[in-house]
């Protein structure tokens, strides 16, 4: 089995985890999302304003992009201007500084197979920048990790650079970025040559192969989100199902350091059932008979035929068949432009504080403290 197929440094975060888990990904059928299809066509668009800002002959893909709309050209825009903006500033100090788009780099030396395609490469004498675009909104992305440093895609596409780049530009700085403009995240994180290099030797290597070989220890827990296997994992059914351990009585009888528990494994045990339900239903549709459950028709809403012809037969009676209401904040600064919409509109736009949520303290946002709970609860 070719282990290209598999050992990807977008899913490197996961097989560095759990190594057989690349194996059984292999085996399952490849769904690619709405999601996944949205976030090819915003790095087909960003690609070109790059290559366009850069003076480049390229043609414009708009078009030819299923998902496009405005918020896709305002996050284009704005990572354009970031790339754009970190290439001025290395410039500076280099004038050999070079651009490179979508450029696919080879770190075979350590994985087997090992490819994968950068969405932009920034480099000058002493230190390479890989920028990493991110269209998700569910997640937000580090360009670091507890467990390696930086982030294992970018680690590996570092890796990419530096066989193909470091005999011409002599490197010794990794400079990682993430740009993640739906959830306003660019992260940063810079790494020594030295260091990455030991990673690639003591880490990344050895685990590629026992990935290949389909062998090590399933690890379940976060990573698991975009596993293929993820709903027929026995290691993640396990490991979620012990929280079944609580008599699940009411909160306030559960000692706190229960519920803290519960809240660690709560929001991965609410995905893991989610995964299992949506597997069932596609597996019953395929035809599997699953003794206590059965498929029927959900409920739907009632929807017109041709949007177009009621409205004509609304106004041909005499009435007005649309609503009228402002333009939200992207809508209002894509119809104006940034310029004007800061010059008319800057001093009349707020941003609310947001709702207290409960979350991990591993997530980079500051605790609130007692009195803003108070004002909030006020």
């Amino acid at each position: 089995m070719s282990t290209h197929a598999f050992l990807s440094p977008s899913a490197s975060h996961r097989w560095l985890v759990c190594p057989p888990s690349a194996k059984l990904c292999a085996k399952a059928t490849d769904q690619s999302s709405e999601y996944a299809k949205q976030g090819t066509d915003a790095h087909s668009l960003c690609a070109y304003l790059i290559e366009k800002a850069l003076g480049r002959d390229v043609s414009d893909p708009t078009e030819n992009l299923d998902y496009y709309d405005q918020e896709m050209q305002q996050c284009a825009e704005g990572y354009a201007d970031f790339v754009i903006e970190e290439y001025g500033k290395t410039r500076q100090s280099c004038g050999d500084a070079e651009v490179m788009v979508e450029q696919k780099v080879d770190f075979s030396r350590w994985v087997k197979g090992g490819t994968g395609t950068a969405d932009c490469i920034i480099l000058s004498d002493g230190t390479a920048e890989v920028i990493d675009f991110k269209y998700g909104l569910g997640i937000m992305v580090s360009a670091d990790s507890e467990e390696h440093g930086g982030n294992p895609q970018l680690m590996c596409y570092c890796l990419g650079v530096l066989e193909m780049f470091d005999g011409i530009y002599d490197i010794d700085t990794l400079k990682m970025v993430i740009y993640q403009p739906r959830r306003e995240n660019v992260s940063i994180y810079t790494m020594s040559k030295t260091e990455l290099l030991r990673w690639a030797e003591d880490i990344l290597a050895p685990t590629a192969l026992l990935a290949a070989e389909g062998k090590g220890e399933f690890k379940a827990g976060t990573h698991c989100q975009f596993c293929r296997a993820k709903a027929t994992c026995r290691k993640r059914a396990e490991y979620n199902l012990e929280l079944a351990k609580y008599d699940f009585e009411m909160p306030d009888e559960l000692e706190d350091y229960e519920i803290d528990d519960i809240l660690m494994k709560v929001d991965q045990l609410t995905a893991w059932a989610s995964d299992v339900k949506e597997y069932a239903l596609n597996q019953a549709l395929l035809g599997v008979d699953y003794s206590h459950f059965k498929v029927v028709e959900g409920r739907s809403n009632r929807k017109y035929t041709s949007e177009e012809d009621v409205a004509q037969a609304v106004t041909d009676a005499g009435y007005d068949p649309y609503e009228k209401k402002l333009l939200g904040i992207t809508a209002m600064a894509a119809l104006l432009g940034k310029k004007k919409f800061e010059e008319l509109l800057g001093g009349m736009v707020y941003k609310p504080p947001g709702k207290p949520t409960l979350v991990s303290k591993s997530d980079r946002r500051l605790a609130l403290k007692n009195t803003a709970q108070t004002d909030f609860k006020e």
